[in-house]
């Protein structure tokens, strides 16, 4: 399998200070905003949108973290290989902005299970979408509020996002799949 770069860690900077930008217009400012990063990779992601927020808006935005594995709808047929991470949302989403962050956008059922866990932790005012990348292929009406990068991709193909708190460093790359070259 190849694997093409598509964004740097300076392309993944600019895009997070933009959805940064956007979500504090959109909002009208940073107030009752609260951010709930998806596990994995959405949660660095929310602690950077939230520091953001801190030096353009001087507030500071509780960020807490997500596991919807057991809110999917394939959990039967993830057998026993994905293993369930914390949940941490300390604050009360209640009345509040909730922007969920993730990393890559696909078919919209994350986004659904999602959507379901912080409906269970209270009655947002609104549930926005944050994402780096969006790849396309909804299989849901669900789409994304702020996209850091809209990438154009085949289902055989997979997007990776790789973030220097889980990876070591920061970058997007597509992995594209051998096609099995005939000798």
């Amino acid at each position: 399998m190849a694997e093409k770069s598509l964004m740097s860690r300076k392309d993944i900077e600019r895009a997070l200070v933009r959805i940064t930008h956007e979500i504090v217009e959109r909002n009208k400012g940073a107030r009752d905003i609260v951010l709930v990063g998806m596990q994995t990779r959405g949660v660095p992601l929310a602690h950077r949108l939230a520091a953001t927020i801190q030096i353009l808006e001087g507030v500071t935005v509780p960020v807490g973290s997500l596991d919807i594995t057991l809110y999917r709808d394939d959990l039967s047929s993830l057998a026993l290989k994905h293993v369930v991470q914390r949940t941490d949302v300390p604050f009360d989403i209640t009345g509040k902005h909730v922007i969920l962050v993730d990393d890559v956008f696909y078919t919209g059922r994350s986004i659904r299970a999602a959507m379901d866990a912080i409906i269970d932790l209270g009655r947002p005012q609104t549930i926005q979408l944050a994402v780096l990348v969006d790849r396309g292929h909804r299989e849901l009406p669900i789409r994304a509020d702020y996209a850091g990068k809209n990438i154009p991709t085949a289902r055989n193909e997979e997007v990776k996002v790789y973030v220097k708190e889980a990876d070591g460093e920061d970058k997007v790359a597509i992995v594209i799949p051998d096609m099995g070259c005939e000798r």
